[in-house]
C-alpha cells in the first residue's frame, strides 16, 4: 500500500475529501441528488511552518478543526433548509406580504455561530478529557502515596472516558449514519492506495479502517498525554493542571508525526503500535451502503486524479497488486 496524501472526514449525509490546498464536500441531499462543493483552503500558517515536524502537527490539528466544523455546517445546511421550508409552509404569514423580513447578514451570523460552537467544543473537550480525569485522580491522593501510581490512574481514567464517550455517541442513530460515511471515506482511500480502480464494487471490498484516521490520532493524543504527564512533577495542583493543558500542542504534534509515519510505513513495529487505533475504529466506522460509497467517490474525484495515481502505482510494481 502507498500513501496517496489525501484525507477527509464524514459529514452529515456526506464526505469531505482534502488534497493539498483543495477540498470537496459531497452531500446526498434529501431529494437523493449528490451535490459537490469544491473550495480552496490554504491553512492558518505559512507554508514554511507546515514543513517543520511537530509544528506542522499543531497547525494540521487546528486546520482540521476549522475545516471540519465548516464542512459539517455546510452539510447540515441542506437539511436545515428542508426543515425550514416545512415549517414556513405550515406557519402563518409573518407579515402582510406573507414573508418574514430578514435582518442582518446571514453569512456573518453563521460565521459567528460556527466560531462560538468551535470554541465551546474545545472548552468542553479540555474539561471532559483533561480536567475531569485529573480531578478524579486527586481523590486517590489521600489513599495512594506514590505520585507515579496516581498519574497512571489519571491516564486510565482519561482513556476510559475517551472510549466511553465514543461508545455512547455511537449508539445515536444520526451518528451511526455519520460513521457509515466515515467507513465510505476510508474505503475510498484504501481502494486507490491499493491500486484499484475507484468504483463501487472495489470500494465495497476495501477495508473500512485506515492508519491515518482521526480516531487513531485522538487515541495517540490520549496515550502520549499519559506519558507526558509522567514528567510533570510540581506541588501546586493548579500549576499541574495548567501544565497539562499547556503541553497539549506538543502532544498533538507528536501524535500527528506518528500517524503521518504510520500512513507511509509498513514497518512491523509501526504496524503493531497502530493496532489499538485501528481496533478503536471499529466503534467509529460502519459498513456503508452503495449510495454512501457513491458520495465518497464523488468527493474523491473532485479533488484527486485517482486514475493517474493508480496508473503510476501499477507501473511502479513488478507484479499485479493484490487486494488486502
Amino acid at each position: 500500500m502507498a500513501s496517496s496524501g489525501i484525507g477527509g472526514q464524514a459529514v452529515m449525509e456526506g464526505v469531505m475529501m482534502k488534497n493539498q490546498d483543495t477540498y470537496a464536500i459531497a452531500v446526498r441531499k434529501p431529494d437523493q441528488t449528490i451535490i459537490v462543493e469544491k473550495k480552496e483552503y490554504k491553512g492558518i500558517g505559512p507554508k514554511v511552518l507546515q514543513k517543520i515536524p511537530i509544528v506542522r502537527g499543531v497547525i494540521s490539528f487546528i486546520d482540521s478543526l476549522v475545516l471540519g466544523m465548516g464542512s459539517l455546517t455546510f452539510s447540515a445546511s441542506f437539511f436545515e433548509e428542508e426543515e425550514t421550508e416545512k415549517a414556513e409552509a405550515q406557519a402563518e404569514p409573518a407579515n402582510e406580504n406573507g414573508k418574514a423580513q430578514a435582518k442582518g447578514d446571514p453569512a456573518k451570523k453563521e460565521s459567528l455561530i460556527m466560531g462560538l460552537t468551535m470554541v465551546l467544543a474545545v472548552v468542553l473537550a479540555l474539561a471532559i478529557f483533561m480536567a475531569l480525569p485529573y480531578g478524579i485522580s486527586l481523590l486517590f491522593q489521600q489513599f495512594i502515596p506514590w505520585d507515579t501510581v496516581v498519574i497512571l490512574l489519571e491516564g486510565v481514567f482519561r482513556l476510559g472516558i475517551f472510549i466511553l464517550y465514543i461508545v455512547l455517541i455511537s449508539r445515536m442513530e444520526d451518528i451511526q449514519r455519520v460513521f457509515m460515511y466515515h467507513g465510505a471515506e476510508h474505503k475510498c482511500i484504501n481502494c486507490i492506495e491499493h491500486g484499484l480502480d475507484l468504483n463501487v464494487e472495489n470500494v465495497r471490498a476495501s477495508s473500512k479502517v485506515h492508519k491515518r484516521c482521526g480516531t487513531s490520532f485522538l487515541f495517540f493524543v490520549v496515550v502520549v498525554s499519559i506519558i507526558a504527564t509522567m514528567f510533570i512533577r510540581v506541588d501546586s495542583r493548579v500549576l499541574r493542571l495548567a501544565l497539562r493543558l499547556l503541553i497539549i500542542p506538543l502532544v498533538a504534534g507528536l501524535s500527528y508525526e506518528f500517524i503521518r509515519l504510520a500512513g507511509r510505513s509498513e514497518n512491523p513495529i509501526v504496524n503493531a503500535l497502530s493496532k489499538p487505533g485501528l481496533w478503536l475504529q471499529a466503534l467509529t466506522t460502519r459498513e456503508p451502503d452503495d449510495c454512501m460509497i457513491e458520495v465518497g467517490i464523488a468527493s474523491v474525484e473532485a479533488v484527486f486524479d485517482w486514475e493517474g495515481y493508480v496508473a503510476g502505482l501499477r507501473g511502479s510494481q513488478e507484479g499485479p497488486i493484490e487486494k488486502s
